[in-house]
């Protein structure tokens, strides 16, 4: 950010930039089931061999999809039977509270903060419907302020994460001193339908897991010390791709919709947007010192690799990520975000998510 000039002939001082959000703290948290990707491809083939005639030309993806396993809310034995979408929201309510509350928990013990300190929250999730919203339960269960500030955010998919953070990084700035409380969690695994015969759904079968984080950010003059900050972001919707990713609603639960073609748009139509992006930032590519992203699923990792580069460094965090804990939403990004920040990152980082709309978010943050 560059210092505001003065009028000519004024005798004004040139105005002081707003301080930039600064990451107090990041945590994650996960449900309590862990299934290997072994096991999600027995269930799977328990569920669809005997129904589905191209089970056996689709089963490689679950081998393929550099995963080892990931979290569940639910044991395996659950998805083997037909559940209703009412059964489905219960479950996320229960298990994305819970989850949210040992995240939240963590990151204000990292930042040295207790629940009242909290000002403001920035709730993210898509994977389930909460009337009131999930921030209004963290505030029961963890004991916060009444007079809390509340923005809940849901349809970003995978793109929440770093939406998310830069929605709470514009409110902070904003009120300066204010601690600002991202939570994001997204139980996708619940998203299972034995009835969906689809290609897709097999495919998110074999990708999908649950989990959540919580992130506290703050805008002061004073911490200019306190954590990376959070410099600028930016969101592309890219025309006549509302069908390219997102969710159908069905009697029994949400049915994924992704198409095959995302990596091949990430190679062909991100650069220019990222390019974009940074030009605006007076930065380039090379000027980074790596990446943050949302790993999606192998492939689009791979085309990230190509436009991303030079700027490569933490790709390997994102695959790791996702070799452990699958795609889960919106919350995987803030995954990696938590062991870019563990392992001491420096310099300008790009993070970036794709997600429904069809939209690309980016971010840019300086360790």
């Amino acid at each position: 950010m560059t210092m505001a000039s003065a009028a000519p002939g004024s005798n004004t001082p040139p105005a002081t930039p707003p301080a930039p959000a600064r990451l107090l703290s990041i945590a994650t948290a996960l449900p309590p089931y862990r299934l290997t990707q072994e096991q999600a491809l027995a269930g799977a083939r328990q569920v669809f061999a005997h129904r589905l005639r191209d089970f056996d030309r689709l089963a490689p993806v679950f081998t393929h999809a550099g995963i080892e396993g990931r979290a569940s809310c639910v044991p395996l034995d659950w998805y083997l039977e037909p559940h209703g979408w009412a059964e489905r929201n219960r479950l996320y309510l229960e298990h994305a509270v819970d989850v949210l509350a040992r995240a939240t928990t963590q990151a204000l013990e990292r930042a040295g903060l207790k629940p009242t300190d909290v000002d403001a929250i920035v709730a993210v999730s898509s994977t389930g419907i909460a009337t009131p919203s999930l921030d209004a339960l963290i505030m029961q269960r963890l004991g916060m302020r009444p007079d809390v500030e509340r923005m809940p955010l849901f349809g970003l998919g995978c793109a929440g994460g770093v939406l998310g953070l830069a929605r709470a990084a514009t409110w902070a700035t904003a009120r300066p001193g204010a601690n600002v409380l991202l939570l994001v969690v997204e139980l996708c695994a619940l998203s299972f339908r034995r009835g969906d015969l689809s290609k897709a759904n097999v495919i998110a079968t074999a990708l999908f897991g649950d989990g959540g984080a919580a992130a506290i950010l703050r805008a002061d003059p004073k911490d200019h010390e306190a954590g990376p900050a959070f410099l600028a972001s930016a969101e592309h919707r890219w025309p006549d791709s509302l069908g390219i990713m997102g969710w159908q609603v069905e009697d029994d639960g949400m049915g994924v919709i992704f198409a095959q073609s995302i990596p091949t748009l990430v190679r062909e139509k991100l650069p220019e947007v990222v390019a974009g992006f940074l030009d605006r930032q007076r930065t380039t590519l090379s000027d980074l010192a790596g990446t943050i992203c949302h790993p999606g699923g192998t492939k689009v990792l791979d085309a990230l690799e190509e436009v991303l580069a030079p700027a490569t460094d933490g790709l390997a965090d994102a695959r790791d990520v996702l070799r452990q804990h699958g795609n889960m939403s919106a919350a995987t990004v803030l995954f990696v975000l938590e062991r870019r920040v563990r392992q001491g990152a420096r310099g300008l980082h790009l993070l970036s998510s794709l997600g429904p709309g069809f939209i690309a978010a980016l971010g840019l943050m300086r360790f």
